[in-house]
């Protein structure tokens, strides 16, 4: 797989084009997140929570997304399970918004930041 290299700020601005297909990556990258998450949660709750596999999407899509739990947890392995959860989706939560908005906030900052030839230094 070859490096993905953002642009110099004396470079050009991507091309539309190119640009949507950056941030097509990055949004793909981005649901890999989320679907490995979701499994994790997922897994959890139905090994450790003894929820169905619907109730344990459920639950896991809470609290990923900071909702917060819907089922109550009564054995100590679930309890100790979905508190290592939820302080993981918090984290998670906030870096796959991150991963997700970082070429937007790129190209708005390049934008910003790209010298003219007629500029002098």
């Amino acid at each position: 797989m070859t490096k993905m290299r953002l642009e110099h700020r004396r470079q050009a601005v991507l091309s539309m084009p190119q640009f949507l297909i950056r941030l097509g990556r990055y949004g793909l990258f981005s649901l890999m997140l989320i679907a490995i998450s979701l499994g994790i949660g997922i897994s959890g709750y139905h090994f450790f929570g003894r929820l169905n596999l619907l109730d344990s999407f459920h639950m896991s899509c809470m609290i990923l997304t900071g909702m917060g739990p819907v089922a109550e947890m009564t054995d100590r392995s679930a309890k100790i399970f979905s508190s290592l959860y939820a302080l993981y989706s918090g984290v998670a939560f906030l870096s796959i918004t991150a991963v997700f908005l970082a070429p937007i906030v790129h190209r708005l900052l390049h934008i910003l930041h790209v010298e003219n030839d007629n500029d002098t230094n």
